[in-house]
């Protein structure tokens, strides 16, 4: 007996006159006219969908740092320990990301380069609140953002807010006290090796099992880094390929400057520790 290919004979609803569907639901017709190539090159449209969908997985990845950073405010580290986990594997797509990307070669690029302007993902408001969340600030990087003030605002807000370094150094200290200094940090710079704060780590490590949620969160924390890290050097190594050693088209260096953010660490203690163990 030859069984029916019509879909509405397995039960698959066929009509939507009035109602909900797949293109409704995810806003489809917003997000794919949303790509407006300023030139006839056929790698625009490549350029612009892969920083388009970035940007995307960025604003998930805010979504879940933020509610991670909540969950960790309350001690509830079952649900953080969740969200940052996708949060790595978040930057697992990005890093995927490059790999199309870099299917477009130099001489592509140079047919549509001008038509970017001044615009570079230098200038990626998610990026920096992403950096500003983890606790890699800097008040001058909000100035590309001036002229959007709801933007800037954001981004200033969430420097007066503690970083989830500092939420995870809170509780670190409730287990193992740490000076004073250490937690009383100016919250508009970027964190620094401290060298309490590294041997308190180095202390749950030394007994894992006795200390296993502070454990498991430094891990959860360097697992993240290490992705970030690798989203970097994919990002360095792309720019590299496609424009050589150019200038950045938003007036960064380019590779140079890139490979200069190649060195910062997000959690420097954490980092340190190893080599006390």
């Amino acid at each position: 007996m030859t069984r029916s290919t019509d879909p509405a004979d397995h039960g698959a609803q066929m009509s939507f006159d009035g109602r909900m569907s797949y293109t409704d639901y995810l806003g489809l017709d917003a997000i794919l006219t949303a790509q407006h190539p300023r030139s006839d090159a056929h790698d625009e449209m490549l350029f612009i969908i892969q920083h388009q969908t970035s940007e995307l997985w960025m604003r998930l990845a805010l979504h879940e740092l933020a509610a991670a950073r909540d969950a960790l405010t309350k001690g509830d580290y079952p649900h953080a320990f969740k969200m940052l986990a996708r949060v790595s594997r978040i930057f697992e797509q990005l890093n995927s990301a490059w790999d199309v990307l870099r299917t477009m070669t130099p001489s592509d690029y140079t047919r549509f380069r001008e038509s970017l302007g001044q615009s570079s993902g230098f200038q990626s408001w998610q990026y920096r609140m992403i950096e500003f969340t983890l606790g890699n600030r800097n008040a001058a990087m909000i100035a590309p953002h001036d002229h959007r003030p709801d933007l800037a605002t954001a981004l200033r807000a969430e420097m007066e807010t503690p970083s989830l370094y500092d939420v995870a150094l809170s509780l670190l200290a409730e287990t193992v006290p740490l000076p004073a200094e250490a937690l009383a940090r100016d919250r508009t710079k970027p964190h620094t090796e401290n060298a309490a704060i590294t041997e308190a780590w180095a202390k749950i490590y030394r007994d894992p099992e006795g200390h296993w949620r502070l454990y498991e969160l430094a891990e959860k924390l360097v697992d993240l880094e290490d992705y970030f890290r690798r989203w970097r050097f994919n990002h360095v190594t792309t720019v590299e390929r496609v424009i050589g050693m150019k200038r950045g088209t938003g007036g960064t260096g380019g590779v140079p400057y890139l490979r200069r953010m190649l060195e910062v660490e997000l959690f420097p203690d954490l980092w340190r520790l190893r080599t006390q163990l």
